[in-house]
């Protein structure tokens, strides 16, 4: 990169990125939601030289893997695989969540175990995140800065946020 290198953010926030899951939020070792749901928006921005063809890459390519890491979870439940308080099984033909002594199966084919703390849009963010940034779009381009956004509802979000050092 050079002193007169130009750089742009670009934002992608299209309405198709999105997904519908099942969840719980562990607030405690003994406290829980009931099992609801959301449908979830995911937004990304990218940072990037900007190319002397106008261009910082062929961001179709950051969209398509937007699009296929929401298929990836849509319509499951979503359990944590690294929460302090809640222990996942196989039981019976089902996965089995442990918490606070209550005992919830679940089909298999219904269930997504993420390695994430908690169901949060915090914990989203980070997920949605560190799966980019492992993605080949990142090497093969000089992506400088990323910053995922997982809303719930409109209003509230989460945001992570990485920038090469």
């Amino acid at each position: 990169m050079t002193e007169t290198t130009r750089y742009t953010t670009v934002e992608i926030a299209k309405q198709a990125l999105n997904f519908s899951i099942a969840h719980f939020t562990i607030f405690s070792a003994t406290e829980r939601e009931d099992l609801h749901g959301h449908n979830f928006q995911l937004e990304c921005k990218v940072t990037a030289p900007l190319g002397n063809d106008g261009l910082l890459f062929d961001y179709g390519i950051l969209k398509k893997l937007l699009r296929a890491l929401c298929d990836e979870i849509d319509e499951q439940v979503i359990l944590p695989g690294n929460s302090p308080y809640l222990n996942l099984t196989q039981s019976e033909g089902y996965t089995v969540a442990l918490f606070n002594g209550e005992r919830i199966p679940f089909l298999p084919r219904d269930v997504t175990v993420l390695p994430i703390a908690n169901t949060t849009v915090e914990e989203f963010s980070h997920y949605f995140l560190n799966k980019l940034r492992g993605d080949s779009l990142m090497q093969e381009n000089s992506i400088i800065a990323l910053s995922v956004k997982v809303s719930s509802s409109p209003g509230q979000y989460g945001i992570a946020d990485w920038r090469l050092e």
